[in-house]
């Protein structure tokens, strides 16, 4: 074989392999578009409630920390009609909510929430109005939360001595 002709080959097998290499990266920014872009009509909504963190969706609920002034509250909203839905009981005025989570249905919200002096792990039963203290053992602090779909089980990140581990929890 010439030395010409193996260069060629050479050149073919390198542009093969750029092709190869560069394709799925090709095929993906064509898939995603030029950018990501805000939902115009629920994003403006989502605005007027305030400088807003800490979001958790499942299905068609989205939660998250909102507020202006200093004054953060979880705000629920229903993805379906674009609408904030009330959480009578839940948010104090003598709290602070760091982090919050939300099963699929919508009954079960999850916070954690700076009370006082401590940092506490809340269940709020949207239905029922109810909100209730969920004891960590052995004691911590929580800090994140992921909530599963059905409302049951529960990832809470806490700190013990300095050390954060992730508890997983049955909730009642």
């Amino acid at each position: 074989m010439s030395i010409a002709r193996g260069m060629v080959l050479q050149r073919r097998r390198g542009a093969a392999l750029l092709l190869a290499v560069l394709s799925p990266t090709l095929l993906l920014t064509g898939c995603l578009g030029d950018q990501l872009r805000p939902l115009p009509g629920l994003n403006q909504r989502l605005s007027q409630l305030g400088n807003g963190h800490d979001p958790a969706l499942s299905g068609r609920w989205l939660a998250l920390i909102a507020g202006q002034q200093g004054r953060q509250q979880v705000q629920l909203i229903d993805l379906e009609r674009g609408l904030p839905v009330p959480l009578i009981g839940l948010n104090r005025p003598d709290s602070q909510p760091l982090s919050v989570a939300v099963d699929l249905s919508g009954e079960r919200l999850v916070v954690v929430r700076q009370r006082e002096d401590r940092t506490e792990l809340v269940l709020h039963r949207r239905t029922l109005m109810a909100t209730e203290r969920l004891p960590i053992e052995p004691a911590g602090v929580p800090r994140q939360i992921s909530l599963s779909a059905d409302g049951r089980l529960l990832a809470v990140e806490v700190s013990r001595g300095g050390i954060w581990q992730v508890d997983l929890l049955e909730l009642p």
